[in-house]
């Protein structure tokens, strides 16, 4: 196996809708666990120590990508964790606000301190060791519709939606607006050391988005175009993961000005079909089914890699990943076999 260097342009070039010379393998989320499983190491416990504690995590942690012929090391810090009174969304906490007096009560102009005072040590820990010819890929996580769904809920925001819509209009609009915020004083901190920007809002489910078309244009849409906007004045392309069908308004997020996208399950398309329809105009980023790599074994998988990847060359900008990430209850071999088999048909191992 010849010496593998990393070279962040191949993401890059991916994310630009330029096909790479190097098919790039990307995650956009991998449990530590796996990591230790393929360091031997137990590194974990080391981000909750001092400065020193954390600059060895984080050295660990890039060895990791780097071991598995990354050109980037993928790494974002949540606003929803930042959000006083968050965990509606994934941790079925009661909402934070109901009603509008909530809404007007919420500290939403101390959310930006609290975000860079929790994690700007973990970005400065992580630019201190970042590996030769590697960036940072990812930034700032939580879209707009899961920072609003932190405080309020799903269901909770479809009430709302309903029975105060001034309400449910300023909802977003405030969370745009405070994400905004974030996003401005991140990329002037730490643009330097990502090179692509990105963040994951799970707009869809598996037959369509979970608020109207028209919501999504009115309501989210806008406050993306913002974020974005503020990514490319610093020339740098943004990747958009977005779980679901959302085939209803790719029009309309490409015309807010996102370069990439990631996310795919193969019984919402698969993903060929996502390059076939996007593949002249975006980059996109991803190729198995996560449950597909969890359910098949490696002759399979290996079948699986290759039809996806013969499929896709010549097609724009292509990173090779799973259609969603890596979390513990995928087979951790399986993964291992995933990131081989890209590696051997792109020529690592010759």
């Amino acid at each position: 196996m010849k010496q593998f260097t990393p070279d962040y342009t191949n993401i890059l070039k991916a994310a630009s809708n330029i096909e790479a010379p190097r098919l790039p393998v990307y995650e956009h989320l991998i449990c530590e666990e796996v990591m230790e499983y393929v360091l031997n190491r137990k590194f974990m416990d080391l981000k909750n120590g001092d400065d020193k504690d954390l600059e060895e995590y984080f050295r660990n942690y890039c060895e990791f990508f780097k071991t598995m012929g990354y050109d980037t090391v993928s790494f974002e810090c949540c606003i929803g964790s930042a959000m006083p009174g968050s965990g509606s969304l994934g941790g079925h906490k009661p909402p934070e606000i109901n009603t509008y007096e909530d809404f007007q009560k919420y500290p939403w102009d101390e959310v930006e301190d609290i975000y860079f005072n929790k994690f700007g040590k973990y970005f400065e820990a992580l630019r201190k060791v970042m590996p030769k010819g590697m960036m940072g890929i990812g930034g700032v996580g939580n879209g707009i519709f899961e920072c609003v769904q932190e405080i309020t809920g799903y269901m909770n925001l479809c009430y709302i939606s309903a029975d105060d819509p001034e309400l449910y209009r300023d909802l977003f609009a405030k969370v745009s607006e405070t994400n905004l915020g974030i996003w401005k004083r991140f990329m002037k901190e730490y643009s330097d050391m990502f090179c692509v920007l990105r963040f994951g809002d799970d707009l869809g489910y598996k037959s369509n988005t979970m608020l109207s078309t028209e919501d999504v244009r009115t309501h989210i849409v806008p406050g993306y175009k913002a974020i974005i906007d503020v990514v490319h004045s610093y020339n740098k392309p943004f990747l958009l993961h977005s779980c679901g069908n959302i085939f209803n308004i790719m029009e309309d997020l490409i015309g807010a000005g996102i370069n990439a996208k990631h996310s795919n399950e193969d019984q919402i398309a698969l993903f060929p079909e996502w390059v076939e329809r996007y593949g002249d105009r975006i980059g996109n980023f991803g190729g198995i089914d996560t449950d597909a790599l969890c359910r098949l074994d490696k002759p399979a998988i290996r079948e699986y890699i290759s039809d996806v990847i013969t499929k896709c060359k010549g097609h724009g900008g292509f990173a090779f990943s799973t259609g969603n990430s890596i979390p513990t209850y995928v087979p951790f071999d399986n993964y291992v076999y995933m990131i081989e088999t890209v590696r051997d048909i792109r020529g690592d191992y010759k």
